[in-house]
């Protein structure tokens, strides 16, 4: 007994942040296009009330309060799974594998239900919101399972935590140069943010408020430069002890040029005749150059014997 009482208290803990992070993110995406507790209301009236045609949606006291009990409920269910397989990974490290599954598990389920209540429920609920959502709540459970089982980082981590915090400080670096670059390419126009106004748009639908549409491609924007930045952290840690991954890195970054302009021909091609293929290429290059001089500032072993073996040759 003495054991399942910080389990079933951390589980119910952790549940309630997630749901409360959840909560807050819809209110604020619901107030921004000017239907508060629309999510709630369109998700409570589909569970209890079997209603999947959103416009026969009524923003009513109901269906908002009983969906966000179920929803709470859920949360904390999850939550003690979750601190359950915390207190036993403490014990067994391989178990691990299966906390890192249940929240990925996680997103794919949530999103899958909804799509099982319909596709114009889905459509009305917006599937980057409910993506967006749940990661929020899942980050903010891991940080509270980190701050609780200080353990548990180390473990999950281990030997690759410089990895990552290389990782991810280079590709904040890259996100922020080619956020700049574009800044000053808008300003001189003469139309502040056009740019990511312009990509946003065509990820994110265009139907919701300017600020919103900058906020989330900044973000989104942001995540694909850390993810991109992780890979190539990896790559230069490997090539420390085997230079030839350094072919690696270097294919890494003709791909990433070559992805970036591929993706936009195939999903938006008329962005190219909104925004400069010049500018878009030099923002990259930029950010490709200064992700480099981070990384080989930070190892500089690797790149006085890139230099050298170049030389020789």
């Amino acid at each position: 007994m003495s054991e399942e009482r910080p389990v079933l208290r951390d589980g119910i803990i952790a549940g309630l942040i997630g749901a409360a992070i959840v909560a807050v993110w819809f209110l604020i995406f619901d107030v921004a296009r000017g239907r508060p507790l629309l999510t709630p209301a369109l998700l409570g009236s589909a569970v209890f009330q079997g209603i999947t045609d959103p416009a026969a949606v009524t923003i009513s006291p109901g269906p908002v309060f009983f969906y966000t009990i179920l929803h709470g409920l859920a949360f904390v269910g999850f939550g003690v799974v979750a601190a359950s397989l915390v207190m036993a990974a403490e014990r067994e490290p391989a178990l691990l594998i299966a906390f890192v599954i249940l929240f990925v598990g996680f997103e794919a389920f949530f999103i899958g239900a909804v799509a099982a209540l319909g596709k114009s429920m889905l459509g009305a609920l917006v599937w980057w919101a409910i993506l967006a959502g749940n990661l929020l709540a899942s980050i903010g459970m891991i940080w509270y399972f980190f701050a609780t089982h200080r353990r548990l980082p180390e473990m999950l981590v281990g030997s690759w935590g410089g990895v990552l915090k290389e990782g991810l400080s280079a590709g904040l670096l890259g996100a922020a140069v080619v956020a700049v670059w574009f800044l000053v390419i808008d300003l001189a126009e003469g139309e502040p943010f056009r740019t990511p106004i312009l990509l946003g748009s065509t990820i994110f639908g265009a139907n919701q408020p300017v600020a919103v549409t900058v906020t989330l491609y900044t973000i989104a924007h942001g995540i694909a430069f850390v993810v991109f930045g992780i890979v190539a952290a990896s790559l230069i840690s490997g090539a420390e002890q085997q230079p030839l991954l350094v072919l690696g890195l270097a294919i890494l970054f003709t791909a990433f040029e070559v992805f970036f302009f591929g993706a936009i021909v195939i999903a938006a091609k008329w962005v190219l005749d909104e925004v400069s293929g010049w500018a878009l290429f030099l923002g990259n290059v930029f950010a490709a150059t200064a992700m480099l001089w981070y990384f080989f500032a930070r190892h500089r072993a690797l790149a006085t014997r890139l230099i050298g073996t170049w030389e020789d040759d």
